[in-house]
């Protein structure tokens, strides 16, 4: 009889001795918040926060044709990432429809790390073993590999460079290098999804632990502190980057989410989902899709997923996030409006709380960005 007990990361005890809210999340015991989730928001915007991320789906791609197998795999071009480099891409059905988001780092020449959302990790492992075939490359499940911690904020840099000799100033954005943190080996990569600098640590699980210790101290009087997964949410709704389940799903192509920026229609040789994405390519030009917009409230009342976005007395769209920003002081939702509604400041839109057509302000995305 197979168990439904969600599985635990290796920072579980650490957690539950914070006196962390937990939750079930794709499977997994995650911490929700640990005190008040914003203050956990405001401590990333502006110091630090410090995550266990060890849900996320790992899978290692190795071998003399993982490049073309990951350009026949996913939409992006994989192969012209360099040694050292990851890429935001996505894994598309054959008809067009988003599988899922994905981050690929390149960690070799032929070795990358395919990172899934954890909602998805099986599913992305499958359909890359399935398209694996006749391709000198092997596709392994890495989930019990790695642990994930995150520190991200402006005080990140300098929290992780006390721990480390790698070069953090070169470490570009979407970069990634091997080193040691607090004496753990780990990948580095300036990644998040946050809005903020930031770092991603990929670890061994039996270093996990030690490395959150080392972060907490060296961390402490940057006021670093720890964070769950609910102000993770607004801080990524805030930055406008979309959440599987919410913005991106297999009902909807990556035109139709206005990222078809990621498709790369150029690159040699045929991809799953071609054919139904130069379609659908093409359908975005000639007929705009609804068009992903930031709300933002005029009142109190919050909108959540599912709500509908009316003006003039009919529904043009629908709320796909919505939560309070604790940097706006403001209710804010993303949501598909008809393009006729998109542009920002587009008189007479409202949310449809309840029965109740709340007004809200219509905004270029994201509502919020860090200074450089």
């Amino acid at each position: 009889m197979s168990s439904t007990l969600p599985r635990r990361t290796a920072l579980d005890a650490v957690h539950r001795a914070l006196g962390a809210t937990m939750t079930d999340f794709a499977g997994w015991d995650m911490p929700l918040r640990y005190g008040s989730e914003r203050d956990e928001h405001t401590a990333v915007r502006t110091r630090a926060g410090l995550f266990d991320l060890s849900h996320m789906g790992e899978i290692t791609v190795t071998g003399p044709q993982a490049a073309a197998l990951l350009d026949f795999a996913l939409v992006g071009s994989i192969g012209t990432v360099r040694p050292g480099r990851a890429r935001y891409t996505m894994i598309c059905r054959a008809d067009g429809g988003i599988l899922d988001d994905l981050i690929v780092y390149r960690t070799a020449d032929d070795t990358y790390l395919v990172v899934a959302n954890a909602s998805n990790a099986q599913v992305v492992l499958d359909a890359l073993t399935e398209r694996a075939a006749g391709f000198d490359a092997e596709v392994r499940d890495d989930r019990d590999a790695y642990a994930l911690l995150a520190v991200q904020g402006p005080e990140s840099a300098g929290i992780l460079a006390a721990l480390t000799d790698a070069d953090l100033d070169g470490l570009k954005y979407y970069a990634g290098l091997p080193g040691t943190v607090a004496g753990v080996p780990a990948l580095i990569a300036r990644t998040g999804y946050t809005g903020e600098d930031g770092f991603e640590l990929f670890v061994a699980p039996d270093g996990a632990e030690r490395l959150w210790r080392a972060l907490t101290e060296a961390g402490a009087s940057a006021g670093l502190v720890p964070c769950g997964l609910s102000c993770r949410d607004t801080l990524r709704l805030e930055a406008g980057m979309p959440l599987y389940g919410h913005e991106l799903t297999t009902a909807l192509t990556p035109f139709d989410a206005g990222l078809g920026r990621v498709v790369k229609f150029e690159k040699d040789g045929d991809f799953v989902g071609r054919t139904a994405l130069a379609e659908a390519a093409s359908r975005a030009q000639d007929s705009p899709p609804r068009v992903l917009v930031g709300l933002v409230a005029e009142g109190r009342r919050v909108p959540r997923a599912g709500y509908a976005v009316v003006a003039g007395g009919r529904v043009i769209g629908e709320v796909t996030s919505g939560a309070p920003s604790p940097t706006l002081g403001r209710p804010i939702a993303m949501a598909y409006v008809d393009a006729a509604h998109a542009a920002p400041g587009t008189p007479g839109v409202g949310v449809d709380i309840r029965g109740s057509h709340e007004p809200y302000e219509v905004v270029a995305l994201p509502f919020y960005r860090r200074e450089k």
